[in-house]
């Protein structure tokens, strides 16, 4: 192995190990072959030397990598409004018949994941949404779908495709009737068919853009599939169901399920885990829902909470049996929802 300057890098060489981000998020795996699509990723992740395999590397000298020097002064908030901003430019050019900006939104989204550690998956809480939903929304099911491969054991090379397809999932929207997806009255039987067609269009949008794994493109064709067979648009059983658009399918109903939209209020994210749960039983894949039940409510302990009853309490202990009915210490009380059934949480709140 030689390390040597990304300037004096020449095109066809090969990477001999993995590249990561200042935050451990793997940027370009063992064996990629640099051109120039990948210097300029690795030059927006100020990325000045990089390991190279032997005989690929222009003779140069062995030197040592430079640590990367990215500015990290952005939070999550700041890399939300900029992807959102970008998803809207992407819908547009989607819309006039331009082509996806598929690395421009790539590198966006390694920048969005360089935060994932102050993202909360329990927490419903999406700011200044409004009529901002379907950006919004990709941006989370992205985040939650990468946490999910990542809890589920997929190796690290997948956790970002699935991110992205998590945050383009939606993208066949981009030709539908925005007024039929904001609509608060019961859709028609052909209005409710033109809406599904979403997926197909996603498809046809996504399977001709270079460089982008085809469990990427497959999320927009089937994150509306179910393992049974009942899902659209081609009623495929989970067997011919991409392993992406599984975990995708899961990190979307669970999304769409604790956020307010103009015709129905948020859930409680516990009694939405609970619903993914019945949901396993035939519809969604029931070993990904319960890694995502069994982490998400693990970091639990210590949250405030907003129980039904209207009152507030600290989740003192965790219930890996009952992972939605922890217990909860309200004033000098402590209440276990597992054995008061009515009670359940409404809101996890921030600290």
């Amino acid at each position: 192995m030689t390390v040597v300057p990304l300037a004096q890098a020449k095109n066809g060489s090969r990477l001999s190990e993995d590249v990561f981000t200042k935050r451990g998020n793997l940027l370009l795996e063992k064996g990629k072959v640099i051109h120039e699509r990948e210097r300029q990723l690795l030059h927006a992740f100020m990325i000045t030397s990089i390991p190279l395999e032997n005989g690929t590397e222009n003779d140069l000298s062995e030197m040592t990598v430079d640590a990367p020097s990215s500015d990290h002064s952005s939070t999550l908030d700041d890399e939300i409004k900029v992807m959102k901003d970008l998803l809207k430019r992407v819908f547009n050019l989607i819309a006039s018949g331009q082509p996806v900006p598929i690395l421009e939104i790539r590198l966006q989204l390694i920048r969005l994941l360089d935060h994932i550690d102050e993202f909360q998956v329990l927490l419903n809480e999406k700011k200044d949404i409004g009529s901002d939903y379907l950006f919004i929304n990709s941006i989370y099911v992205a985040m939650t779908s990468y946490l999910l491969s990542k809890w589920h054991g997929l190796p690290q090379k997948d956790w970002l495709p699935v991110a992205l397809g998590g945050l383009l999932h939606n993208i066949g929207h981009a030709k539908v009737d925005a007024s039929i997806f904001e609509r608060k009255e019961k859709l028609t039987a052909e209005e409710r068919d033109h809406m599904q067609k979403h997926t197909l269009m996603g498809y046809q949008i996504m399977k001709n853009v270079p460089a982008v794994n085809e469990g990427v493109k497959y999320c927009t064709l089937q994150h509306h599939e179910r393992e049974d067979g009942s899902g659209y648009p081609m009623g495929v059983t989970g067997d011919r169901i991409h392993p992406y658009a599984k975990i995708v399918a899961i990190a979307d109903i669970y999304q769409a399920m604790i956020s307010n939209r103009s015709y129905k209020s948020s859930q409680s994210p516990y009694l939405v885990l609970d619903q993914l749960w019945e949901e396993s039983f035939g519809k969604l894949d029931p070993t990904l829902v319960q890694t995502f039940i069994i982490k998400v409510t693990s970091f639990s302990k210590g949250n405030l909470v907003k129980l039904n009853d209207g009152s507030v309490g600290e989740i003192v202990f965790f219930d890996r049996d009952n992972p939605t009915r922890p217990w909860v210490k309200v004033g000098e009380n402590i209440i276990n929802l597992v054995v008061e059934r009515k009670m359940y949480i409404q809101e996890v709140l921030t600290r």
